[in-house]
């Protein structure tokens, strides 16, 4: 074989494998947008059950309003860490010379979409505690606790931007992003304790919909497994899945909390909502389709 049959084999070996190397990449990608696009999708629809459910019932007994106040809180500050990241310029080069070996923030538009998404119907659910006319206990009021968390993010996102501001030891705006990440991760930690006790509490799940936290599961499963792709397609799979700790905590602390849920529901207290505490078809006329259940959870309220 002369030199140049072999250089042109050479050639064409490289050419192959540089061709299909490009064609996984482009697979992997369009996967991430696949994952990306259904984990918004199942994400977004869990909010609906619960939204309908109270409407049908016209009730939000066996709801913790500490559940559907610092969620509002939490997908405000998610919604808008995620948007500066994807379109602060400022932000991103900052972003690119921390992570040299991933300089991508991997936040994809669908990011964005869920956060603005869910914040609407985290307010919507919120309203339905103080203007819909709904039934609710008068002692169904926001703790101590969700308030000092209320407070506390604000001052510490209020610090930091000042430190950034001011350019203080290194602080930058990034640092920023940061701080609205780890409060929403912190949210995410604290929201779900409330309603899990209250469930605990009251040994049932009626009033809470299981339909929300099914596609729950979904979306996070999904949604770290875009995480993943991604960051495996940047070249650096710990640097980009640990580049982006909002997203990396949401997914496994959902997991973890839709599981707790999915017990109570289906193993730990499935015979209590059998022997009918509460009805939540269509009631007789003049009955009360929630005086059962506030016997039994009556005193959990005060505790959430």
């Amino acid at each position: 074989m002369s030199n140049s049959d072999l250089s042109t084999l050479l050639s064409a070996a490289s050419f192959w494998q540089n061709s299909n190397s490009n064609v996984w990449i482009d697979l992997g990608e369009a996967t991430s947008r696949l994952f990306g696009w259904i984990y918004f999708l199942a994400w977004s629809l869990s909010f609906y059950p619960q939204v309908i459910k109270t409407c049908r019932r016209r009730s939000v007994t066996g709801l913790s309003i500490d559940f559907f106040t610092i969620n509002v809180v939490g997908f405000a500050v998610y919604t808008i860490s995620t948007f500066l990241l994807l379109f602060s310029a400022t932000i991103r080069a900052q972003y690119a010379a921390r992570h040299p070996s991933a300089p991508k923030p991997n936040v994809q538009y669908n990011d964005l979409a869920f956060g603005i998404h869910a914040f609407t119907l985290a307010f919507i659910m919120w309203c339905q505690f103080w203007f819909f006319g709904f039934k609710r206990d008068p002692t169904q009021t926001l703790g101590t606790g969700m308030t000092g968390v209320i407070i506390g993010s604000t001052v510490a996102v209020t610090s930091t931007g000042a430190l950034a501001y001011f350019k203080v030891d290194g602080w930058e705006a990034l640092d920023v992003v940061y701080t609205l990440s780890y409060i929403k991760l912190l949210i995410t930690v604290l929201k779900y304790i409330p309603q899990a006790y209250l469930n605990y509490q009251r040994k049932s799940t009626v009033g809470w919909s299981i339909h929300n936290i099914l596609l729950d599961t979904t979306g996070g499963v999904l949604s770290l497994a875009q995480l993943f792709l991604d960051s495996a397609l940047a070249g650096d799979l710990w640097g980009g899945t640990s580049g982006n700790p909002l997203k990396l905590g949401l997914g496994l602390i959902t997991l973890g909390f839709d599981g707790i849920f999915m017990a109570q529901h289906y193993v730990w207290f499935r015979h209590r909502k059998e022997e009918g505490l509460s009805t939540e078809r269509e009631p007789l006329a003049g009955a009360d389709p929630d005086r059962d259940i506030e016997r039994v959870s009556e005193s959990a309220y005060g505790s959430t």
